[in-house]
């Protein structure tokens, strides 16, 4: 074989390259940013209701929890789609 058919990409094992700062990127890391600070100031204590028990807590760790399953359930969609 030739030495130009069994070439590698050399690109450092990225497929595709590509900037690692894209609008897109740029854009969820502010909204994640924005969302933290919206959830880290929201501290008091607050009564949540799931289904039939109801449970006092930090309106925080409500608003953390509920992001964490938005966002693993918009990654599962997301895998679902490719």
């Amino acid at each position: 074989m030739s030495p130009k058919t069994s070439e590698s990409s050399g690109g450092g094992g990225r497929a595709g390259g590509g900037n690692l700062m894209t609008p897109g990127r740029v854009s969820v890391i502010a909204l994640a940013v924005l969302a933290l600070i919206f959830i880290f100031e929201n501290t008091r204590a607050t009564k949540i209701r799931l289904l039939i028990p109801e449970v006092t807590m930090p309106l925080w760790m409500a608003l953390l929890g509920t992001a964490v399953i938005g966002a693993l359930c918009g990654a599962y969609f997301m895998k679902r789609r490719s």
